[in-house]
């Protein structure tokens, strides 16, 4: 060593270029263990995201529910409205086009919302996997 120290300078101008060489090529690659803790560390950083973001609305709270609570009734009273006409249909004379023609309409109505529920069960639900969620939904709400 004393042979390339004359070279180079000193031993520790060696030891810090092969360490910088050895740095620079470590950088180069990118490991499966390092993915997984990258990772790790963006999942922890969204969760802790999302129950900073729930903690600096909490005054919105009762008008969340308020909202879901809405959505939710008109949501459910027309599935059940739609099957209550489902099962009556049977049981009219045959001049019952109309309400084939209501039930059907309030089932489409019904299925339009289905994306809004979506989103609001997970809200509640599943707030960690919420962006994949709301894009989904996000998808529903432009079909027609």
């Amino acid at each position: 060593m004393s042979f390339w120290g004359k070279i180079f300078g000193t031993e520790s101008a060696i030891n810090t270029t092969i360490s910088a060489v050895k740095d620079g090529l470590d950088a180069l690659v990118y490991t499966d263990e390092e993915k997984a803790g990258d990772a790790a560390k963006e999942r922890t950083q969204a969760r802790s995201m999302v129950v900073d973001w729930m903690q600096a609305t909490q005054g919105q709270n009762l008008a969340r529910r308020l909202i879901a609570l809405s959505v939710t009734a008109v949501w459910l009273a027309q599935y059940v409205m739609s099957l209550i006409g489902s099962m009556i249909i049977p049981w009219l004379d045959a001049d019952a086009k109309q309400w084939g023609e209501s039930v059907t309409a309030i089932n489409d109505s019904a299925a339009q919302m289905n994306s809004a529920m979506m989103l609001i069960l997970a809200f509640y639900f599943a707030a960690p996997h919420m962006g994949d969620i709301a894009k989904a939904a996000l998808n529903g709400f432009g079909k027609k």
